[in-house]
Parts: C-alpha cells; structure tokens; sequence
C-alpha cells in the first residue's frame, strides 16, 4: 500500500484519445475520475480488487462521450479514493494526489486526483462525481470552480455509482470561462444572460467554518451580492444544532445506499480495503431500513426547506468547506473529525438534490477556500452564469 504523495493520474502508462476535430470544446483537454467508463480500459474505482473482479468496459460512459464528441480530448483516468468513499482525498493503494494550491496538504475527495490534475495544468477539465460532496470539497480546497449539478441532471450511465439517491457528476476547471463552454455542452443548454437575484447568506453555516475562512470570504460574499444587484439578507439554513442532525441523518441514509449497492460485490470478492473504508463499510451493515426510512423522512423535511428559500429564484451563499486544506499525515481521529465538519456544510444540498457551485474566491493563510452558490433544482446554468460575472467582476477590479 501507499500513503505517500503520489501523481493525480493512475500508474501506468497514459494515453490520449482525441475528441472530434471540430466542437465548442476543441483544443481542450480532460480527465476522467476512475469511476468513469472509457470503453478498452479497466475502470478501477480506486481499489485493485474492483479491477480485478469486474470487466473492462467496451462503452464510454455518457459523460465521457459527451466531451469527446464535443472535441475535447481525454489524456487519462484519475485517481480516486476507494470506491468513492471519502471527502479528504487519499487513496492508502495508489497514493493521494497532490494539492498543487496548497503543497504538503490534502486535495479532498473523492475526486481528489481529478482536482489534482487541473490545479497542477495537467489538464483543462476534469470529470468528477459528488454523492456527499466530492466535487465541491476539493474544489475549494484547490482553487477551482467546480459544480455539484441537480441530481438527476446529468445522465449517470458508465459511472460506479455509490448512494444512487445522492450520486451526482461534475466537473472541474480553473476559471470561469472554460467551466462555462464545459457546462453548454454537458447541461444542454446555453448559459443565460444573469439577471439580478436576491442573495441569501447562511449564517449559521458561516458559523461553523474556521475565522479565517469567514473572514477570507466576507469580500467575495460582498461582490457576489454587487453581481446580482441586491444586498445580502442574512438567514439561517435551519434551527440551532439541525445541520448537524442534518448531517447525521444524510449519513445514515447515504451509507445505507451505499452498502446496498457494494453488499454483493464484498460478499462475493472478499476485496482489501484500507482499514477506514473497511471500517465505514461495515458500519453501514448495520444501519436498518428503519433507519433509512426515518432518514429519508427528514430528507422531505430538508427538501421542504430548499424550497422555499429558492424556488423564487433566490441565490444561497455559503462557506464550501469550514477549512482550508489540511495537512497530509494527520492520524484517522483528526481526519474524521474533519469530515463530520465537512458534511455539516454539504449535507444540505445533498439532501435536497441542489446544484452547488464551489467557486475560487477566498485565500486563507496562503491556502484557497471556496465560496460556494447555491440555486433550486435545475438552476445550474444561473449558477455558471453568476460565476461568469463575478469573474469579469474581478477581472475589472
């Protein structure tokens, strides 16, 4: 096994494959999370057993074709962590990615090798997914733009799946204007011209990120709210102590799903995890339907909530991580504290199928923090849209 720093990319040799030669995204480049099915490669899922046990795919997954007949062209698969099961980015047999923003600390996950790949300029674009927030993660923990779509947005066809009820695809770039060309063509449709919109600002959620965040973000959430021409409201997300229960409940029902749909496969290939993977897989054995069922209960009560807050066409701000990125080599208790404060932050929009847009607006101790935006369900392009501005905004000064 590996625990040091290692490449974004899978060992072994890279290849390319070339994207039609004419397209919106010609002359760009991407990279595909080794949940990604890309038809004559094993599709891996970061775990050398799920390779071992499972064919090579003799299709790309939908995502994939989808860039490819867009003109962009693929240079390889990225490293994940094990089957998609974590939020701070390492991968204990094929080594954790680098974070180029932050040297010596930790990308997120679990698309943490495709965030690696863009961060470092290895490649224009890079395809990840999101079930608990990993897409958005390591976004922010690595300067990037990048979008947790509506759930159900993007087709999932060739893609591991996880939690099929949270399972979202994504995608990374490192500023606005790519992620826009990138986001016509996997959304289908043009960006709108932005309109004005009212912004609301979570302060509880602002409450649980560390100072240096909030205060690295007070700017950004300042020019957001110039962008879209109304001055910010503060609000709160839920009661007090609620997005931790929040938090709990998407877990369990989160993990239910997931040891659903990975039960038959352990049972068959007996696979070696990493001791945490193991440990959080055998822990979702034990959660009932019960228990699911009393999670998904809340999930309408949280889905409830969303609506009203945005269904009017509001705009909802938050801190995408309530830290900059951590240092590599911290013991298990430390990592898993952090990701419970992690899943306080991303469990809303998980639970009521939002799209979240992480943007690169804040720099903490030298180390990049995402402001993300929220929108009700199938907003995605108003969201790319609002990023679009505030980079122009920037830009001008």
């Amino acid at each position: 096994m590996k625990n040091t720093t290692d490449d974004a990319f899978l060992p072994g040799p890279r290849y390319h494959l070339a994207g039609a030669t004419t397209g919106p995204l010609a002359g760009l480049t991407f990279a595909a999370k080794d949940l990604f099915d890309v038809a004559g490669t094993p599709t891996g899922a970061g775990n050398p057993d799920w390779e071992r046990t499972h064919p090579v795919p003799q299709a790309h997954a939908w995502a994939v074709s989808t860039l490819l007949e867009a003109g962009a062209e693929l240079v390889g698969k990225t490293v994940t962590c094990e089957i998609s099961l974590g939020i701070l980015g390492f991968n204990q047999f094929y080594g954790t990615p680098a974070n180029p923003a932050a040297p010596g600390c930790l990308p997120g996950g679990s698309s943490s090798g495709s965030a690696s790949a863009v961060a470092a300029g290895d490649c224009d674009i890079a395809l990840g997914t999101d079930t608990g927030g990993s897409v958005r993660v390591p976004a922010s923990l690595c300067g990037l733009h990048g979008l947790r779509t509506t759930h159900g947005r993007i087709p999932f066809a060739g893609v591991c799946a996880q939690a099929p009820s949270f399972d979202t695809v994504g995608w990374f770039t490192r500023d606005a204007a790519t992620f826009s060309r990138v986001a016509e063509v996997m959304l289908g449709e043009p960006i709108p011209a932005l309109a004005p919109a009212p912004l609301l600002v979570a302060e509880d959620a602002f409450a649980l990120a560390d100072a240096e965040v909030r205060d690295a973000l007070a700017a950004p959430v300042e020019l957001l709210a110039r962008v879209l021409g109304h001055p910010p409201r503060t609000m709160t997300l839920a009661e007090p102590g609620e997005l931790a229960v929040w938090s709990a409940q998407r877990n369990i029902l989160q993990r239910h799903e997931g040891w659903r749909t990975f039960r038959d496969w352990i049972d068959a290939a007996n696979p070696c995890f990493a001791f945490n993977v193991a440990r959080n897989l055998t822990i979702a054995s034990g959660f009932t339907d019960a228990q699911a069922a009393e999670a998904a209960s809340l999930r309408q009560r949280v889905l409830a909530r969303a609506r009203d807050l945005l269904e009017g066409g509001a705009i909802l701000c938050l801190p995408t991580t309530p830290f900059t990125a951590p240092p590599l080599g911290l013991p298990l208790h430390e990592l898993d504290a952090l990701s419970e404060r992690i899943s306080q932050l991303t469990s809303f929009a998980g639970f009521a199928g939002l799209p979240q847009l992480s943007l690169p607006l804040g720099l903490a101790g030298g180390k990049p923090c995402g402001l993300s935006i929220l929108a009700w369900h199938g907003q995605d392009a108003k969201l790319v849209a609002i990023a679009e501005a505030l980079e122009r905004a920037r830009i001008s000064g």
